[in-house]
């Protein structure tokens, strides 16, 4: 018989990143500082792009060469870069853009709260937001659907990026309109 840690070893850690992170996001939401991680002092932070008003084409399931994608994240936060590595591991090109003013991103590229997690990105003209499996957006671009984008909401553990060994909690991968409506695209950990 093994021996299993306690839960204790793995529950504080978890629940102090949680809670920074809450403390952190609350503390710089409303603002207004737009610093990014890389830029000079007292340089403009870029504006976020704009998404397009035309229908997107496509992007088959096949597609060999590497798909663009720019995401959005706070400098400090391990669990995004995890994502990012992840996408990159499963045929995505990303530009990572580290920003300090992620509800001002989160705004601007038209995700409501409910729908909101920790990183925002923007491919072929959609925006994804939070954890997604990288093979539920190469489904998404292949049907190239009517709609906003996609979003994991919060920080399921088991998706790309949470991970905590064999554990998947459930969670729902959903698609968004640009007034926030939504509906499941996919489930997993069911």
């Amino acid at each position: 018989m093994s021996a299993r840690p306690s839960p204790w070893l793995v529950w504080i850690p978890l629940a102090l990143a949680v809670v920074l992170g809450a403390l952190w996001f609350t503390a710089f939401r409303d603002t207004g500082v737009s610093v990014a991680m890389d830029a000079p002092a007292g340089t403009a932070v870029a504006a976020v792009e704009p998404l397009p008003d035309h229908p997107r084409e496509p992007i088959p399931l096949d597609a060999e060469a590497p798909i663009a994608m720019r995401v959005y994240m706070s400098p400090t936060c391990g669990c995004c870069s995890l994502w990012v590595e992840h996408l990159e591991e499963n045929g995505f090109e990303v530009e990572s853009i580290h920003r300090h003013d992620m509800g001002d991103v989160k705004a601007a590229l038209g995700v409501v709260p409910q729908l909101s997690s920790c990183h925002t990105g923007v491919v072929n003209g959609y925006v994804m937001e939070g954890h997604i499996p990288a093979a539920d957006i190469r489904a998404f671009l292949a049907e190239a659907p009517d709609a906003h984008g996609l979003a994991v909401p919060g920080m399921p553990i088991g998706s790309p990026g949470m991970e905590m060994g064999d554990r998947i909690d459930p969670y729902d991968v959903l698609a968004f309109d640009s007034d926030g409506t939504f509906r499941v695209f996919n489930s997993h950990g069911m």
